[in-house]
């Protein structure tokens, strides 16, 4: 297996944007390029999740409409058919992390950031039984998986900035 895959969470529906967050603009770029741009240092390929706009996408898995959840199991699958070992997940709505929080990460997997669940590392070899848990689990949220696979939470060392809302745009 190779290194790291890179994995842009953007498949939500941006309800509470009220148009495709994904796309707005904060400093002239828009947020899921942001987004991109904060993992491919990091990482040998960025994918993007949850759409397919230019027709490189990967779908949410099992299916769309899953939250988080089906993003992360997206890029797992991805990640373990094409080599990689670990995923890096991010979601397309955070334009900026404070220095330090990847390092942290990517020091052990799986982990993920205590403030903002999705954003997390995570060994490839967890996505069949990231979709068992999909499947039969009651809790859906990212941070209930975490627990359950033993992810190490990891605190942002400072505020991070996460845009559900023009306003939360406005704001950073």
């Amino acid at each position: 297996m190779t290194g790291l895959l890179g994995a842009v969470l953007a498949g939500g529906r941006s309800s509470r944007f009220g148009s495709d967050k994904a796309l707005a603009l904060w400093e002239g770029q828009r947020l899921i390029d942001r987004s991109r741009a904060l993992l491919e240092p990091w990482c040998d390929e960025v994918i993007v999740v949850g759409r397919n706009d230019d027709g490189a996408g990967v779908a949410d898995l099992p299916r769309a409409s899953l939250g988080p959840l089906g993003g992360i199991a997206g890029a797992l699958d991805y990640g373990a058919s094409h080599g990689y070992r670990c995923v890096l997940t991010i979601s397309c709505d955070m334009p900026f992390l404070p220095d330090g929080l990847v390092e942290a990460l990517v020091r052990r997997g799986p982990a993920y950031c205590s403030d903002a669940p999705v954003l997390g590392y995570w060994p490839s070899a967890l996505g069949a039984q990231l979709l068992g848990w999909i499947e039969t689990a009651p809790d859906l949220s990212v941070r209930g998986w975490a627990r359950s696979v033993g992810a190490l939470p990891i605190a942002s060392p400072a505020p991070l900035a996460n845009v559900n809302t023009p306003e939360d745009l406005l704001a950073l």
